[in-house]
């Protein structure tokens, strides 16, 4: 009976979570297992940690249940909607548990997930897209500075010491990275081509 889909299976995205949102099981159950290996996934590559992306996995459930009825399909698909849900939740995990300053070895990776992984067409809407592009397009250095700053809420000292750099350096880094970042999504939302 391999190979036989039930028509539970065949329901679009949408369909499915209108039933988790009614409490269907049979649609709950069916919408978790369309989704859990992706939003795992997801919640695995920003964490690197399997016990706590599963944790994150079952919250990121949770929310779309209890906020199924907010769903608006014309900001994105189900699928970006659920993993946006799950990258944020991941995020704020990772940031929960630093109670010290990101190894500069581990940035290069979270840079990595963050603008060149295979995650990032379920992770992010328009926005969030033309985001990851504009930070990609960053010198390395002030990319790693404002990620440090802006994800790890790392203060400008913070940085001088974790990338061996004077202060005025960390400070000059972020704000460059920040007018940078800034002119390229003005311009994208202007329609020009940012380079």
């Amino acid at each position: 009976m391999t190979g036989l889909r039930s028509p539970v299976d065949r329901l679009p995205d949408e369909a499915l979570l209108s039933g988790l949102a009614t409490g269907d099981p049979d649609l709950a159950v069916t919408f978790v297992r369309r989704f859990q290996h992706r939003v795992f996934g997801v919640a695995m590559a920003v964490t690197g940690d399997p016990q706590l992306a599963e944790d994150i996995a079952q919250q990121t459930f949770e929310r779309a249940w209890r906020h199924a009825q907010i769903y608006d399909s014309r900001r994105g698909s189900v699928a970006t909607w659920l993993t946006t849900i799950a990258h944020n939740l991941a995020i704020d995990a990772v940031r929960a548990r630093r109670t010290e300053p990101v190894a500069p070895e581990d940035l290069d990776t979270l840079l990595g997930v963050v603008t060149e992984t295979p995650e990032r067409w379920a992770l992010a809407d328009e926005a969030s897209s033309q985001l990851r592009a504009a930070l990609a397009r960053l010198p390395r250095e002030q990319a790693r500075a404002l990620v440090m700053a802006g994800i790890y809420g790392m203060t400008a000292q913070q940085i001088a010491e974790v990338e061996g750099v004077p202060l005025g350096t960390a400070k000059t880094r972020i704000r460059a990275a920040t007018a940078k970042l800034r002119k390229s999504l003005a311009s994208v939302r202007r329609g020009d081509h940012a380079e």
